[in-house]
């Protein structure tokens, strides 16, 4: 079957638009027509070469559509389904996976096809399904910059007809890993002070996930104006543009001297990372929650630490997805969860660069790619 997709052929190089073969589906997978595909800083440091992936594959990882076709064996999705694509695959059955742990299964290569079989994917006779951080076959884009997905039934997760499938697709991963943050990782509690480190599309997810949480106050920082000014109609209290001035200190004039109860960063700089640290108040949390590229490294006063203060580390939201995409498509359904103003750009395949460098120069939430 032929698809059209966005093809990475290597660091710092624009991504080509090309004609691709998908396989037909094998016994647990789906085919998927996919609608849209948010465009996500981490598919820019990808691109960039800040996180190393084999080239060439297709990146993407932020999709929603509609299942076209099932395997032998699929026993839960049927053809017209909307579905939700997942990015990490789970077996279901690990320790972990039982635990309420899916996004850290063991045994995520269950859910890859066996070496022996075809590519999911090809190009010129080459296998598109790129290997991410160089980890082989357990970690691989669900190839979301392409109008066709084949997908394990483990990634594919049902939505009610009614969400549009351009907002749909932010949960998949943006949505998935902000609000999750909050919910899931960190527990924010009514009442509580949150710093939100980042305002685009990961960061607007936290701070909805916050005023969903009850939190008093909110405080967004980045340093573009015009994205703190966005953070406010998501939810946030207060804003901080870092850029003119030190974050930590101007967090703790606004919580007088104490700093907050949670922090969230969803930028990947070592100096966020250890400012979203150095502004907790006794007893807080730090969530480091945005990608982070390869040989970052990060100073902390390990005395800090006897507030009982905590630095967590989160993997997309620690959500169990298969429960909380549904949920999550509920809150927007009900008017709790603003996925319309997210979307602040929608483009074609051959936009994907230009929304590289308007995410770069703070101009956007979040762009998806609309293949309908």
């Amino acid at each position: 079957m032929k698809a059209k997709a966005a093809i990475y052929q290597g660091p710092k190089r624009p991504l080509s638009v090309e004609e691709i073969e998908i396989d037909a589906p094998m016994a647990y997978e789906v085919l998927v027509r996919n609608a849209a595909c948010g465009v996500c800083h981490s598919d820019l440091h990808f691109a960039s070469g800040a996180y190393p992936v084999s080239a060439p594959c297709v990146l993407g990882h932020e999709s929603a559509g509609v299942v076209e076709a099932v395997g032998s064996a699929v026993a839960d999705l049927r053809p017209g389904d909307h579905v939700v694509a997942f990015t990490i695959s789970a077996c279901g059955i690990c320790e972990l996976c039982m635990a309420g742990h899916p996004v850290l299964c063991a045994n995520q290569h269950m859910t890859q096809r066996p070496p022996q079989s075809p590519p999911r994917y090809s190009w010129k006779g080459q296998d598109l399904t790129g290997q991410i951080m160089h980890l082989g076959r357990a970690r691989q884009f669900p190839v979301g910059f392409s109008n066709r997905l084949l997908l394990h039934e483990r990634c594919a997760v049902r939505i009610p007809r009614e969400v549009p499938l351009d907002r749909a697709a932010l949960i998949g991963c943006g949505v998935m890993t902000g609000v999750g943050s909050v919910v899931n990782s960190a527990k924010v509690t009514p009442g509580s002070s949150v710093a939100v480190f980042g305002a685009g599309g990961v960061g607007i997810a936290v701070i909805q996930g916050a005023r969903l949480a009850g939190a008093g106050r909110i405080i967004a920082v980045d340093i573009f104006d015009a994205k703190l000014e966005t953070s406010r109609r998501f939810g946030a209290t207060d804003a901080v543009n870092s850029a003119q001035g030190d974050a930590v200190e101007e967090i703790r004039r606004l919580t007088a001297g104490a700093g907050v109860d949670f922090s969230f960063e969803a930028i990947g700089t070592k100096k966020t990372i250890e400012q979203s640290f150095e502004c907790l108040a006794l007893g807080g949390t730090a969530a480091v929650i945005g990608g982070v590229p390869a040989g970052i490294r990060m100073e902390l006063d390990p005395n800090f630490l006897k507030g009982e203060r905590r630095l967590i580390g989160v993997t997309m939201g620690s959500s169990r997805y298969q429960l909380d995409i549904p949920r999550y498509a509920d809150l927007y359904l009900r008017g709790r969860l603003n996925l319309d103003d997210m979307v602040t750009r929608r483009i074609g395949l051959d936009g994907i660069d230009d929304a590289f460098k308007a995410m770069q120069a703070g101009e956007l939430v979040r762009a998806v790619i609309m293949f309908e």
